[in-house]
């Protein structure tokens, strides 16, 4: 039980510190502007990505990795997180996921947003989930693990790529404007 303690502080922390920053941006007007009835449900859906996602930390990379036990690669890490918190089915891929949703420009990012990056000398090689306050959450590479970086980093900062949004339907669920297939089986 002593060791779950500074684990547990660590993640209680970082799941009040990204609330907070959702709140901060958006009681700022930077919320998606979406019907009363569904502005709730985007709040809480972009809620549960994000605790989903800083839930994870410290999970290893995996290339190729898909769930918690095998390891994530930057993708893997994105789809599994959008299909436990929001129930979508992402595809596999940053430059795939790089396709979905709408293009976000860096100073409009918003909490949920996906963030691109040129890592292997190719437009959208890796992808992470924006968190608020130019951070975000990502699978970086081998021997590495789940982790909350700074935008502002230089390393991310040169790399930076493009950022997208899912967005929210009618409804209050997040879609990704019909661009969702489902996946064969894995």
């Amino acid at each position: 039980m002593r060791k779950l303690l500074p684990q547990f502080c660590l993640f209680f922390g970082l799941c009040m510190v990204c609330i907070s920053s959702f709140a901060d941006e958006a009681s700022a007007g930077n919320e998606p502007q979406l019907s009363a009835e569904s502005s709730a449900t985007w709040s809480s859906t972009v809620q549960e990505v994000m605790l989903s996602a800083i839930s994870l930390s410290g999970i290893k990379y995996k290339y190729g990795g898909v769930t918690p036990e095998t390891g994530f690669d930057c993708s893997g890490f994105v789809r599994y997180v959008f299909q436990q918190a929001a129930n979508l089915t992402l595809p596999h891929g940053a430059r795939a996921l790089s396709q979905l949703g709408q293009t976000v420009a860096q100073d409009n990012l918003q909490p949920g947003d996906l963030v691109f990056f040129n890592t292997l000398k190719s437009s959208f090689s890796h992808v992470g989930i924006y968190l608020g306050n130019n951070r975000f959450i990502h699978s970086p590479s081998p021997g590495q693990s789940v982790s909350i970086m700074s935008m502002n980093d230089s390393y991310w900062s040169k790399r930076f790529n493009g950022a997208r949004r899912i967005t929210s339907s009618q409804s209050g669920t997040l879609s990704i404007k019909e661009l969702t297939q489902p996946t064969p089986a894995e």
